[in-house]
């Protein structure tokens, strides 16, 4: 960070009356969803980024260079910054060590306005006691003015006040805080996931140019894959107690592992990301899958009215749109102000200057702002005061100076950067013109679409049996591969609830095509007018006719394309469906076992080597391996596949927080580019499991 930039995030002294109390800690273990959203693996990686925005927060202060996270052989987590180190002196109001505040009184911390940070990402204090309410132990040691102070924690609670244990170099500064989650409180998993938290780690470093984080890994993968078993074990055995239906997360995965070094005895596992080229890197890491249409990565940065702002772009030969936002760091889904202003400079840059090159005729229309961002990935980041984020989720950011500031440095510096790049600046303009020519042309397939159903009242797909209940939160629709198992399904569904649409081959590869090839498209128009509630710019999830949406393809690699397909459509053009939880799989079981006229079903070899431990290995047992639901028949699939009170279902997640991984996933499995995906492939193979080719 450039010595202006410092000047404009922090000022006033960081001591220990700038640690203000405003409630208490008792309600966290009681209602742990309250603060962390869940208490599954998303909410148990969230104890992790909650401590290390802390230790970014000085960075971006100006006083943190190096953050280290370890998970520990116990797996537990070890987080070492080289900031200032949490105060160790008594805060007067509360009249305990300001480090004993941040852990045991929520919403307590240097960012409430006591001086403590101008710019913050997390909520420091909030996430520090979060953290520590909702472990079975926490250690933080500080090192300050020579010293090293400790306090100990057992599930929120103080074990001994805090404490002088040693000496050090006084130009030493810096916290140490480890931690081990709560079994008590997060009884579906403990154990972390490397590349979960590599994703997220990468992510806050190109975020913060010039800082170092490193991720360490203690754990010998024996270790890991025993406590998974273990705890798989455990939850298996409750399921079958509770006789409950079960539903599992989709996750995308990726082990992309840049800069990795291999250390100790143990054969530890050490990532290191620093990028002093920021989000400019970040750009060309989320490009890796994708053809640029010019080399350069277009960059501008400033300051307008104490708003610290940073934009890096590239176009790309895709024809989807790649743009994150983040303010202190943190992501913006939803946008907000900032990224308005970002559209608009771009806008009325690119038109402003398509006119004056002549490249726009006068009696043509103005290019609109999504020919303009056709196939561009950029990164919109700002850094400012007083964040004021509308809703409780921090997901869109309302502060209007955001917008301005935006705005108007984009607006100056590409303008400037377009006249000294003319064949940059026609590249991207004769893109945009091609797009406007496609989405003209989309435009006219969709009115025609609309005419067509005005006038003949066929609304619906002829291959669609729907349901004949009305109300949708009661309804289902199965998007089913082939028509052989579309007619089993047919046959087994429940009439009043369960719609079936049968899908003739693979859909088009959305990620390879423009709007206007889509709605050419007869599966993907199928689907379009079934779900209701049209898609892109049309998309309006308040007319979908089902509540649920399942994706049900064979066990095989045909059917995982199958499904990948229909994800990625849904993904780039329907995203809502996957983010308010509308999106399943559905789950086949693997093996039919008969012996003495009784039946089992299991979903996994592990299963049915369960099942076969319990009735015996004998040699009348017939066991039989389905390759595709075609093998089933209408009973079958029924009892297995479409009974809500048996089947399992697979919703499909849609993780915020890793929003520009999940789009680097989609480019890389179904982008141009093979060699991204080859590697991916090399890398992720180990975790397949039951794949029949």
């Amino acid at each position: 960070m450039s010595e202006d930039t410092k000047n404009t995030v922090v000022e006033n002294e960081y001591g220990a009356d700038q640690i203000q109390i405003l409630e208490g800690l008792e309600a966290v273990r009681k209602r742990p969803g309250m603060y962390i959203g869940t208490t599954a693996s998303r909410g148990l990686h969230h104890l992790v980024y909650e401590i290390v925005d802390n230790a970014v927060d000085e960075a971006l202060a100006g006083f943190c260079d190096t953050i280290d996270v370890t998970i520990n052989e116990d797996n537990s987590i070890t987080v070492i910054d080289n900031g200032r180190g949490i105060p160790v002196g008594i805060n007067h109001k509360a009249g305990i060590p300001a480090v004993e505040v941040v852990f045991t009184i929520l919403h307590a911390g240097g960012k409430f306005g006591g001086g403590g940070y101008k710019v913050s990402g997390g909520l420091h204090g909030v996430g520090a006691s979060v953290v520590n309410a909702l472990s079975e132990w926490l250690e933080v040691e500080i090192c300050h003015e020579g010293r090293i102070y400790k306090q100990r924690y057992e599930r929120g609670k103080v074990c001994y006040a805090l404490k002088e244990i040693g000496t050090c170099d006084p130009k030493k500064t810096g916290t140490k805080i480890s931690f081990l989650p709560d079994k008590q409180i997060f009884t579906e998993t403990t154990i972390f996931d490397f590349d979960i938290l590599k994703r997220r780690l990468r992510e806050m470093a190109f975020l913060t140019k010039g800082l170092r984080i490193i991720l360490r890994d203690s754990r010998t993968e024996e270790e890991i894959l025993k406590e998974k078993e273990k705890e798989k074990q455990q939850l298996g055995e409750l399921l079958q107690r509770a006789e409950e239906d079960t539903e599992e997360e989709n996750q995308e995965e990726d082990s992309e592992e840049t800069r990795e070094k291999a250390a100790g005895q143990r054969k530890q596992r050490v990532m290191e990301f620093y990028y002093e080229g920021g989000i400019k890197e970040f750009v060309t890491y989320l490009n890796k899958s994708k053809a640029p249409l010019y080399e350069e990565i277009l960059y501008f940065e400033g300051s307008k009215n104490n708003v610290y702002v940073e934009v890096a772009f590239q176009h790309n030969d895709s024809y989807n749109e790649s743009v994150f936002s983040f303010v202190n760091n943190i992501n913006t889904p939803e946008g907000g102000t900032h990224l308005i202003g970002f559209r608009n400079a771009m806008t009325k840059t690119f038109n402003d200057y398509a006119r004056s090159s002549k490249l726009l005729k006068d009696s043509e229309p103005n290019l609109s702002g999504e020919d303009i961002r056709e196939g561009l990935t950029a990164i919109v980041s700002v850094k400012i005061e007083d964040p004021q984020f509308e809703g409780q989720t921090k997901q869109k950011l309302g502060n209007s100076e955001a917008r301005n500031a935006v705005d108007s440095i984009v607006s100056e510096q590409l303008t400037y950067y377009l006249e000294q790049n003319p064949t940059v600046a026609k590249t991207i303009c004769e893109k945009s013109i091609l797009a406007q020519r496609a989405r003209e042309a989309a435009r006219k397939a969709r009115d025609l679409t609309r005419r067509k159903t005005a006038l003949d009242g066929m609304a619906l797909p002829g291959k669609l049996a729907d349901c004949s209940d009305n109300d949708p939160k009661n309804c289902e629709i199965y998007i089913v591969e082939g028509d052989s198992a579309g007619g089993s399904a047919k046959t087994a569904r429940s009439r009043a609830t369960q719609a079936i649409l049968p899908l003739r081959g693979k859909i088009l590869n959305v990620e390879k095509a423009r709007l206007d090839k889509i709605y050419a498209n007869a599966e993907i128009k199928a689907m379009i007018t079934a779900f209701g509630t049209g898609i892109h710019e049309d998309f309006d999830i308040t007319k979908l006719r089902y509540d649920k949406i399942i994706l049900m393809t064979d066990a095989d690699v045909d059917g995982a394309h199958i499904s990948t397909l229909l994800l990625t459509f849904l993904y780039r053009f329907m995203p809502d469906l996957i983010k308010e939880g509308h999106v399943y799989l559905a789950k086949p079981p693997l093996f039919k076992l008969e012996k003495n006229k009784k039946v089992w079903y299991a979903y996994s070899p592990e299963e049915l080597d369960r099942i076969l431990q319990e009735v015996g290995r004998d040699q009348n047992n017939k066991i039989q391996r389905y390759k595709g639901l075609g093998e089933m028949d209408a009973e079958q699939l029924w009892e297995t596949t479409m009974d809500p009170e048996r089947r399992i279902l697979l919703r499909v997640n849609y993780d915020e927080e890793m929003e520009s991984e999940i789009d680097l996933t989609f480019t890389t499995l179904m982008g141009d580019k093979v060699e991204p995906r080859r590697e991916f492939i090399e890398e992720n193979a180990r975790f397949v499991k039951n794949l029949d080719i």
